[in-house]
């Protein structure tokens, strides 16, 4: 929510308010922005939804087209984000680039503690997922990241907020899901990037070729799975201690 800081307040009325529109100005002039320095780019914002605002993320390529449109699927219901309207899908496009066309998704935040939230979008052919956030990036949350990248041999690019953002520490990252480079058999750490707590610019090169090879011959992803067994996975039923009376379906 770049737009208002994700900055959530508590009422529904204050909330319609701040929210803007996908193709308002705010939005739009991230397009044109991107169009003039020749770069992709994502932009988060709260979108202006009924019967309730979206928090959304609208990716423009180098010329300045829309090519991805994502709201958060996981809202965090159990605070200010009950006001939300969930998003009802991860969606993953191509992403023109002068080295070629890379398929992108998104999760926003919460979405990254979901498993299924990378799995669906390297079903749907992810190599490079964008992940905003806005929270706390200890140990166990960039654990998380890191297992997405390798479990699912995708990359992961993450930017927080800095520190000073309440409840943020920046320490943004990037995974890039290759375990093990071709005739090495040591493991290698993923992770190519890890920011610090400043605000600043980070950068960060995925090897598309090496992670594309690497896709092709390694056990993990989509190679082996066997989703016939995997059908409580999508059943509505929750068991205690699992049960919170401000879940919303």
């Amino acid at each position: 929510m770049w737009s208002c800081g994700y900055r959530i307040p508590d009422g529904a009325k204050e909330l319609k308010r701040l929210a803007l529109p996908a193709g308002g100005a705010f939005v739009r002039s991230f397009a044109e922005l991107a169009r003039e320095l020749g770069m992709a780019i994502g932009v988060t914002f709260l979108e202006d939804f009924q019967p309730s605002p979206k928090n959304s993320l609208c990716l423009f390529d180098r010329f300045g087209k829309e090519v991805l449109h994502y709201s958060k699927v996981h809202t965090c219901d159990f605070g200010e984000e009950k006001y939300l309207t969930a998003g009802e899908d991860f969606f993953v496009c191509d992403l023109d680039t002068k080295e070629g066309a890379v398929k992108v998704g998104a999760m926003i935040c919460y979405d990254r503690e979901f498993p299924e939230s990378a799995r669906i979008l390297m079903l749907k052919g992810a190599e490079v997922v964008l992940v905003p956030n806005a929270c706390p990036m200890e140990i166990n949350r960039l654990s998380q990241l890191r297992g997405r990248a390798y479990e699912n041999m995708l990359a992961v690019a993450t930017a927080n907020y800095p520190a000073g953002q309440p409840d943020c520490n920046g320490h943004s990252s990037v995974f890039d899901g290759v375990a093990y480079f071709p005739g090495d058999e040591r493991s290698r750490d993923t992770c190519i990037l890890e920011a610090g707590e400043e605000e600043g610019l980070y950068f960060a090169d995925i090897d598309l070729g090496t992670l594309r090879a690497y896709r092709q011959s390694e056990v993990h992803g989509n190679a082996y799975r066997r989703p016939e067994k995997y059908g409580l996975l999508v059943s509505e039923k929750i068991e205690a201690p699992f049960k919170r009376a401000d879940r919303r379906k």
